[in-house]
Parts: C-alpha cells; sequence; structure tokens
C-alpha cells in the first residue's frame, strides 16, 4: 500500500551525495538555502512537484529526509531507504510501519536499517 508520505533518515555527512543522487536519478531538484538545521526544496518526478524537507541532526547524527507527497517513485519508506542504499552505498534507515503521532504508537521505536549486511530491524529509541 502506498504511503502518503515517505521519510528516511540518512548521517548527516552524506546528504550532499543524497541530494546529487536525488537530481541525477529521480528529476530536478531546486533545493533552498539552509535555514538553521532545516532546508527545504522541490523535487520534480514525473511531473509531481513533491516537497522536500531535510532536517540535520533530527537523530543524534541522522537527518531526516521527509518527501511530503504521495507521487514519490517509492510506494513505502523502505522502498525509498532500499533505493537510496543502492544508489549510495550508504546506510539509510526508515520506520517499520507508517508514522503517527500519538504516543502509545508500538511501532514508534521499530525501525529497519538498509546498508551492506541487508535489511535488519532493530529498537532505535531516538531521544528528544
Amino acid at each position: 500500500m502506498r504511503q502518503p508520505d515517505i521519510e528516511i533518515y540518512l548521517r548527516e555527512e552524506h546528504l550532499d551525495a543524497l541530494t546529487a543522487w536525488l537530481n541525477q536519478q529521480i528529476g530536478p531538484l531546486e533545493l533552498k538555502p539552509w535555514h538553521e538545521l532545516v532546508r527545504r526544496g522541490t523535487l520534480t518526478c514525473d511531473k509531481h512537484q513533491i516537497a522536500l524537507m531535510i532536517i540535520r541532526k533530527a537523530a543524534g547524527k541522522w537527518a531526516s529526509v521527509w518527501f511530503d507527497s504521495a507521487h514519490t517513485p517509492w510506494e513505502t519508506d523502505l522502498d525509498c531507504a532500499r533505493a537510496i542504499f543502492q544508489g549510495l552505498q550508504e546506510e539509510a534507515r526508515c520506520s517499520v510501519g507508517g508514522w503517527s503521532e500519538e504516543e502509545d504508537d508500538p511501532d514508534m521505536d521499530r525501525w529497519i536499517k538498509v546498508n551492506a549486511s541487508g535489511e535488519v530491524e532493530f529498537t532505535w529509541a531516538i531521544k528528544a
């Protein structure tokens, strides 16, 4: 089932490689300058304008990369994490299920990391 938006996490030192990869492999990417820890932009994919937001230090050294659209090339966060790992050969992480603001969400700390060892589910207790 296609998710309404996509979010993955990538270590901050790989953000420039990610934006270059998106621009070359997915479609034209227009990025605004950084505003403190946040950078916004628009990715064009199959004639759809996809809002993109990158948040540095979202989880320690990990940045959140959020595609605010159901029109991405990926059906799920995991599909996106797989594609980014294949393209960059750097670990990408995503939540196990869809994200919810409910505090009692049992999947809140369950994550999947995609790296050279494969796909592994793990508990990532992100401290706010």
